[in-house]
């Protein structure tokens, strides 16, 4: 066991006070966890800060708030034992130090009061298993009892117990400790590895919100691919993903194959984090090809075919959303709306790119514009440097493109010039279908660069519009 002292990570006056309050309650008390971990690999001070009391954590947290300027509330969880404070910027959490037991249908543990190492056996990583005392004695002093700061210094995740009773006492570890390989570019150690594969189907029991908030931090990290390889290797991405899954592979038929959709996607998603921090437009990266398994086809005459995988791909999200238990609201709609239109700048960017087509383009994607933009220009992954140089230069071409239709056109936010009721003013008409025509029709022509988007302009179709069809002013 380590027993260095580390007053320097304790700078916080925060931690004089929970110390004096542990003191005047006769407890012991210890900051371990993120905290620290993080303070140890030096990646700033983290603001959740987790405290372990040999005693009610409650009544420490009680004791503390009392003696902090404002009396902050204190939120009080019973069946857990635990109590928060948010105080300034921090978010501290209290809990009696306690060992678990398990049933192998549950992920809620039978609780018992522990000492300071029971409380470290059931933590899930021995990196996270490392405390600080905040006692009068050994204050500032590092308990290390299972080699947590070797493991930091070799950038590996172990459990601290055997790793089979570590993963299926809880399973949502397994996401954990991928979501930290991830974060930290660590490597998984490989018993704990194989103990994910092997206990991979526990992860039914975990909640979809629980998964899907680890699947959050693993695609808003530097490189998500590494967590995304490490889901598929240990089989638990087809527990989550499937659609995902069912994109691997390249079959070959008559000489002809097609490339492999699933790592594809993963170098998507890596080039799009290089650019953005939008964890949505990440989505719809790691979502853009879905559609792809479902619509596969072979033709004699051209190969491989996934006709309409855009389309069948944004209605597959709604689906994986209501599944996984995600928001069904405008981040799901903006995720749709990436998907659906996500090949339609390359094909642009393939031909000449007419002023109609680019209209239609900025029409359709609104003010998602540069997020489509973005998505399209990750979704250039091949390894031909010529290739890569031409694909690059093309779509500068369309967003030079872009910008000059819609300075000159106005069609982001399109606004028709003519309202539906001047055209039932103009015709004399009462709601009907003939307005909904001559609404279309002007949209159209405008698209289409027939008449510019502008109001006389817009009026003079109407009134010819009206005439075709039979209406007179």
């Amino acid at each position: 066991m380590t027993h260095t002292n580390h007053e320097q990570a304790l700078l916080n006056p925060i931690f004089k006070i929970i110390s004096t309050a542990a003191k005047e309650l006769n407890l012991d008390c210890y900051v371990i966890g993120g905290f620290v971990r993080d303070y140890l690999l030096a990646r700033g001070t983290a603001k959740d800060i987790d405290i372990v009391a040999i005693g009610s954590g409650i009544e420490l947290a009680k004791k503390v708030a009392s003696k902090l300027k404002g009396k902050p509330e204190v939120s009080v969880f019973k069946n857990f034992g635990t109590a928060m404070i948010k105080y300034e910027d921090i978010e501290l959490e209290f809990v009696g130090a306690r060992k678990e037991s398990y049933h192998e249908d549950s992920r809620k543990p039978v609780v018992e009061d522990g000492s300071l190492e029971d409380d470290q056996k059931r933590r899930d990583f021995t990196i996270n298993a490392l405390a600080i005392s905040l006692n009068e004695p050994t204050y500032g002093t590092l308990l290390d009892p299972f080699n947590g700061i070797q493991d930091l210094e070799d950038k590996i995740i172990k459990t601290p117990l055997a790793p089979g009773i570590t993963y299926s006492d809880d399973p949502l570890r397994m996401m954990r400790a991928i979501r930290f390989a991830t974060q930290l570019d660590f490597k998984i150690e490989d018993i704990s590895l194989n103990a994910i594969t092997e206990h991979k189907d526990r992860i039914k029991i975990i909640s979809k919100e629980r998964i899907v908030d680890e699947l959050h931090k693993i695609l808003a990290s530097k490189i998500p691919s590494l967590g995304f390889s490490l889901l598929h290797k240990t089989e638990l991405l087809g527990y989550i993903l499937p659609e995902l899954t069912a994109l691997q592979g390249i079959e070959e038929i008559e000489g002809q194959r097609h490339k492999d959709n699933f790592w594809h996607t993963l170098e998507v998603v890596d080039n799009i984090a290089l650019n953005t921090d939008n964890v949505w437009l990440r989505w719809a990266a790691l979502l853009h090809d879905i559609g792809k398994a479902p619509t596969k086809r072979f033709d004699k005459k051209i190969g491989w075919t996934f006709h309409s995988h855009e389309f069948i791909g944004s209605k597959m999200v709604y689906k994986l959303f209501k599944r996984l238990r995600m928001p069904l609201n405008d981040k799901m709609k903006f995720v749709q709306k990436m998907v659906l239109l996500s090949s339609r700048p390359i094909i642009l960017s393939e031909d000449f790119a007419t002023d109609s087509a680019v209209r239609r383009l900025i029409f359709d994607a609104g003010e998602n514009i540069e997020d489509l933009m973005t998505l399209c220009e990750a979704d250039i992954t091949t390894k031909n440097p010529k290739k890569q140089k031409r694909y690059q230069n093309n779509f500068k071409l369309v967003r030079q493109k872009i910008v000059e239709v819609e300075e000159r056109d106005h069609v982001r936010n399109f606004q028709p010039p003519i309202s539906g009721e001047q055209i039932m003013e103009t015709f004399n008409l009462k709601p009907s279908k003939e307005i909904g025509i001559i609404k279309e029709a002007i949209k159209e022509a405008i698209l289409e660069g027939e008449i510019p988007n502008e109001y006389d302009a817009a009026y003079q179709f109407m009134l010819k519009k009206g005439e075709k069809i039979g209406l007179t002013k």
